[in-house]
């Protein structure tokens, strides 16, 4: 999940993509949110406010880092906190440096390890076995 503001996103899509152009492609990024506004940042903002507010309680596993250049670290553990004062089992991992959406390959044994314990919480070895 990506979470923060629009110009943590701009500033990590041009971290990520041309570090030596970061400036130019957040001006770009930040100029293309503008200009569909609509179709970018209403839906962004629309979708967020359905996300922290989904009435669907089940649990969730949420994997980040606080380098992240796209996610804003605090930003999702606020997510986290509301989901949790809200009665959410919430799982985390979080680290304090990674690569975003690929904490898999950089820490697979941490990763695996959460993983497993967030399946066990849901209780999917029961649905594993039935099938």
């Amino acid at each position: 999940m990506v979470i923060g503001s629009l110009q943590h996103m701009a500033t990590g899509f041009g971290r990520t993509i041309l570090p030596r152009l970061e400036s130019l492609v957040r001006h770009c990024v930040m100029f293309y949110f503008w200009l569909f506004k609509s179709q970018t940042v209403d839906y962004y903002n629309r979708a967020i406010q359905v996300f922290l507010n989904s009435p669907v309680t089940t649990p969730a596993c949420f994997f980040f880092c606080e380098n992240d250049p796209m996610c804003d670290p605090d930003a999702m553990e606020e997510v986290i906190d509301l989901w949790s004062r809200r009665g959410v089992t919430v799982v985390t991992r979080k680290w304090k440096e990674s690569v975003h959406a690929r904490h898999l390959r950089r820490h697979p044994e941490e990763y695996m390890s959460t993983l497993k314990d967030f399946f066990k919480l849901c209780n999917f070895s029961l649905i594993r076995a039935k099938m």
